[in-house]
């Protein structure tokens, strides 16, 4: 799953890609890399960003969703926590939601999905992005990642939406402290064992900075170790600012293992 941050301030490319033209160019780049999934945001949800209207959000992404639809195959996502923005991306061209509160901010999400019986990313997180890092506890991070997973599948599940249709995300850096990130990326296995396909997020996050000390721009080679034993675990679905590495790494690792 490629990103396309169609924001001026997301915490790695936030700006780079902040017109039409550059975000569809940058997806288009991104499909021909090899991903299969190209997920468009318009809102930042770095921790501390500052939340922008519903209005503005579609006004940054639904173009980039209806050009993007004219010109690939690939399946296009859409990265928001509004009901309203998902439906007119879904109208525009989209073809699943991927929402950063698994519908604890906008309660119409899941009867939304369940209307449009399209595939959702429910991530796991708690409180906004103004507050999520504002210290963060857990007494036991994998059982409660994931009850509150299963508490917002259940509520997804009421309202309709096929569990055909749920991908879980474990929501590496939000509302998580180093040894909290560490432990879900360990136990990888406890989330695949649930029965739904995984998404997780690691790339360049400052989890591994904490770990090497470097910058979000040398974070690379940390955001491919970072991944590994997801990979193991059965994680399925990667989102990644780096596609054409990423894709090379799971590509030997996948053929290593279909010859073990």
């Amino acid at each position: 799953m490629g990103i396309v941050n169609v924001t001026p301030d997301s915490f790695f490319d936030g700006g780079n890609y902040f017109s039409i033209d550059l975000a569809v160019e940058h997806a288009l780049a991104l499909a021909a890399q090899g991903a299969g999934v190209i997920d468009v945001g318009g809102q930042s949800t770095r921790p501390g960003a500052l939340a922008v209207s519903a209005e503005k959000e579609c006004e940054r992404i639904a173009p980039v969703i209806e050009e993007l639809s004219k010109k690939t195959g690939v399946i296009i996502s859409v990265d928001t926590f509004h009901a309203t923005v998902a439906e007119k991306a879904l109208d525009r061209g989209a073809h699943w939601v991927n929402d950063v509160s698994s519908g604890r901010f906008d309660c119409d999400m899941p009867f939304l999905i369940a209307e449009k019986r399209c595939p959702v990313i429910l991530m796991h997180g708690r409180k906004t992005p103004q507050t999520m890092q504002s210290d963060p506890y857990y007494g036991d991070v994998i059982a409660e990642v994931k009850r509150e997973l299963e508490e917002r599948i259940e509520a997804f599940k009421k309202a309709g939406v096929s569990r055909e249709n749920i991908i879980i995300d474990p929501g590496i850096g939000f509302a998580k402290r180093l040894q909290d990130n560490l432990a879900l990326l360990s136990h990888c296995k406890e989330l695949t064992a649930l029965g739904f396909p995984v998404c997780l997020g690691t790339s360049r996050k400052s989890f591994i900075g904490h770990i090497t000390g470097e910058p979000a721009i040398d974070r690379l080679e940390g955001s491919l170790a970072s991944i590994a034993p997801a990979f193991e675990a059965g994680v399925k679905i990667f989102r990644v600012h780096d596609v054409k590495a990423t894709k090379s790494f799971l590509d030997v690792l996948f053929a290593i293992k279909v010859h073990a």
